[in-house]
């Protein structure tokens, strides 16, 4: 089903927060709302909902408009951050909720819930309280509630920032295999850039109410539109650049404070442009002399994290971030030490914000 948010308005007493906003959610897809707090995702989920209405537009579900259409009425399945089960309930009985006030018949429900409760892997726990489960038990039993009812439309609303790093991981490879198993169109609200990158068909990144890029996570990611995306998704090295120079090699060259950088982006140079350049792209040359491509720094700060080691390398033009991958197999370089960095061609020109 296909989702529509058709020249929404809203403010919040005098702060308008979305003004004349437009947005299409492929049927089928899971498209996720990106963006730090207050950027307006959370508001556009709870509207889908229907607990917020706004003050001027429409949705539409499919070619229907939703707009004034009851929470109860809009077949819609929605999983909260903090679970929201009942905590007087067995697990069973929670699963049950919603059909049970569908008037599905009691036998009929608590197969479907059984049924679900199996494909989340908590069948041997249906008789128990949800105080008695871990969190990342009780996310699956609110994944399992909301799904046994079958819904249109499938609502997270940011389920796996409560959870440890090991726990998120395991969970939201879960969730994309409920999702594609069923088919069902989600919308998945997050301020975790690697939680979108991951799950995604689609995002849409935000910004004080504006979609300000929608597109696949690798286009994103490789070809942020501004700096906001840049950073927000993740974070680049954002380099400042002063002119373009005469082209070499089929490549533009840029001049920065530190030297003269190379690109084969097609974003045309005008004051304020930057060079976006993701730090596990950059790789430390041989010393010497800063060839075009090439910055010299002193390393400043130096962090091991198993399979990665991050650096920060002090520059003419700023401080820039390095992440070497594969890092047992590599020289750790101290702080302090003379480095020689080879910047990517590939890297990006963005707008600024």
């Amino acid at each position: 089903m296909q989702v529509s948010f058709e020249n929404i308005d809203q403010s919040y007493g005098k702060q308008a927060l979305f003004s004349g906003l437009n947005l299409t959610i492929p049927s089928g897809k899971l498209f996720t709302l990106l963006g730090p707090s207050g950027c307006g995702k959370t508001s556009l989920l709870r509207m889908l909902a229907g607990f917020v209405r706004p003050d001027g537009g429409r949705i539409r579900f499919g070619g229907s408009d939703v707009t004034a259409i009851p929470v109860h009425r809009r077949g819609v399945g929605m999983v909260f951050q903090d679970y929201a089960l009942f905590p007087d309930r067995s697990i069973l009985a929670n699963v049950c909720y919603g059909l049970s006030a569908r008037d599905i018949p009691k036998e009929q429900a608590v197969d479907r819930a059984m049924a679900m409760l199996k494909r989340v892997g908590l069948a041997a726990f249906a008789d128990r309280a949800p105080m008695a489960l871990s969190g990342g038990q009780r996310q699956r039993v609110a994944m399992a509630r909301a799904l046994v009812i079958e819904p249109k439309l499938l609502l997270l609303d940011e389920p796996l920032s409560a959870l440890d790093v090991k726990l998120r991981i395991e969970l939201r490879g879960m969730i994309r295999d409920l999702q594609l198993e069923a088919g069902i169109t989600t919308v998945f609200v997050t301020h975790d850039q690697e939680e979108a990158l991951a799950m995604s068909d689609l995002i849409a990144v935000m910004d004080r109410g504006r979609v300000v890029q929608l597109g696949a996570p690798q286009e994103i990611y490789s070809r942020p539109c501004n700096a906001f995306v840049a950073d927000f998704v993740g974070s680049a090295n954002l380099i400042e650049v002063s002119r373009e120079l005469p082209a070499a090699g089929g490549l533009r060259r840029l001049m920065c404070t530190g030297g003269v950088l190379l690109t084969d982006s097609t974003v045309p140079f005008r004051p304020g442009v930057r060079l976006a350049v993701r730090s596990e792209e950059i790789h430390f040359a041989e010393t010497g002399a800063p060839q075009d491509g090439q910055v010299a720094g002193i390393v400043d700060h130096v962090e091991f994290r198993g399979g990665q080691t991050s650096y920060t390398v002090k520059t003419e033009t700023g401080a820039i971030t390095v992440a070497v991958t594969g890092a047992r197999r590599q020289r750790i370089r101290e702080r302090g030490e003379k480095v020689l960095l080879q910047l990517p061609s590939d890297a990006h020109l963005v707008e600024a914000s």
